[in-house]
């Protein structure tokens, strides 16, 4: 009865050092992750803005420029720490990403055809790119403005980046994702030349692909104007040629497009297989002062399809309410033979004790 007894207080350990393991790297996991959001930024940054700004209550440079114009800007570095920090400061080109919402911090992988004027190659970092700040100090840090020499008209949009760089991981558990703080300011970057052009929207194409590892349709709609458009929202359906059947009914609000940009739209469908056919997209796009209507006929391939049906995640993964339910009968399965072993014991020992 002794090994008996000793073989299952072997299985119950195991099982019970299992479930302790997951439960402290989750723990040191959620604690790493919020020690990272409590720490302060440690820097902050100011634009000096100059005499063409179009609107003086902005805190970022809105410009009014002309052909062949040059201008230094400047920005200051306040590092509020008591020791030195790093701060790594860039031009980036605004562009629309994924969301629908235009994004001044991640450089963009490529452009639209339409665009003509990049502002990372007007706007240049005069100096070093990785700059020192003393502690308790300040750093004046500059770039300098080319406009072309051609005449234009509309907005070159962007941002310059600020990232402070010398934060380390907060801390490592072995088999869990490690949290990195990254802290970074944008200022925004405007420069308009000219008269404000009036906004063109073009459906280029709709292809079927993935995203995050998500599978979709994707239409890319291109802006190729040099103006903002602002406050879109988007109505799109898919139908199949074949059927006449709905297959996608999706409508997004606030949509804001950047000059010359082209965004491609995530029409998800979740736990819905791409299914190889011909198709047809209507979209109707608009805003309080605009509104467009786009048909477009598309086909997904078999190719395609077998394809990105294999690499989203989901209809491949492993599902999170799976990995909930399987949790939940382990710690039953636990609880089950803990009561169940306390009741043998006692039971043997009333045994013994007659």
């Amino acid at each position: 009865m002794q090994s008996l007894k000793h073989k299952w207080l072997t299985i119950l350990g195991i099982l019970g050092l299992s479930v302790g393991l997951a439960a402290t790297t989750t723990a040191q996991a959620a604690k790493n992750s919020s020690s990272a959001h409590s720490n302060n930024i440690g820097f902050s940054v100011s634009a000096k803005i100059p005499k063409n700004q179009i609107h003086k209550k902005y805190s970022f440079f809105d410009l009014k420029m002309t052909a062949g114009k040059a201008q230094t800007l400047k920005t200051k570095i306040y590092n509020v720490t008591n020791r030195d920090i790093k701060v790594q400061t860039a031009i980036h080109t605004a562009y629309t990403n994924t969301n629908g919402v235009i994004d001044y911090v991640t450089p963009a992988k490529n452009f639209d055809e339409s665009l003509k004027y990049k502002m990372a190659d007007i706007t240049k970092v005069v100096g070093k790119k990785t700059l020192t700040i003393p502690a308790n100090g300040s750093k004046t840090v500059s770039a300098k403005v080319q406009m072309p020499t051609s005449p234009f008209n509309g907005v070159v949009l962007g941002g310059w980046y600020f990232k402070r760089v010398d934060t380390k991981v907060t801390g490592t558990v072995k088999g869990s994702m490690n949290v990195t703080n990254q802290y970074s300011y944008v200022i925004g970057l405007k420069y308009s030349s000219g008269k404000t052009p009036a906004p063109k929207l073009r459906l280029d194409t709709v292809k079927a692909g993935v995203v995050n590892a998500h599978a979709g349709i994707f239409p890319y709609l291109r802006n190729v104007s040099a103006v903002i458009v602002p406050n879109l929202t988007m109505h799109s359906t898919i139908t199949s040629k074949n059927s006449g059947k709905v297959v996608k009914n999706v409508k997004q609000s606030n949509v804001k497009l950047a000059p010359n940009t082209v965004y491609k739209y995530p029409m998800l469908l979740g736990n819905t297989k791409l299914q190889a056919g011909k198709y047809h997209l209507r979209m109707v796009v608009k805003n309080t002062a605009h509104r467009w209507v786009f048909d477009k006929d598309f086909t997904i391939t078999t190719k395609e399809a077998k394809q990105y049906n294999g690499t989203s995640v989901d209809n491949n993964g492993i599902n999170i309410w799976w990995l909930i339910g399987l949790g939940a009968l382990a710690m039953l399965i636990l609880i089950l033979l803990i009561l169940w072993l306390i009741f043998f014991i006692r039971r043997r020992r009333r045994n013994q004790d007659d």
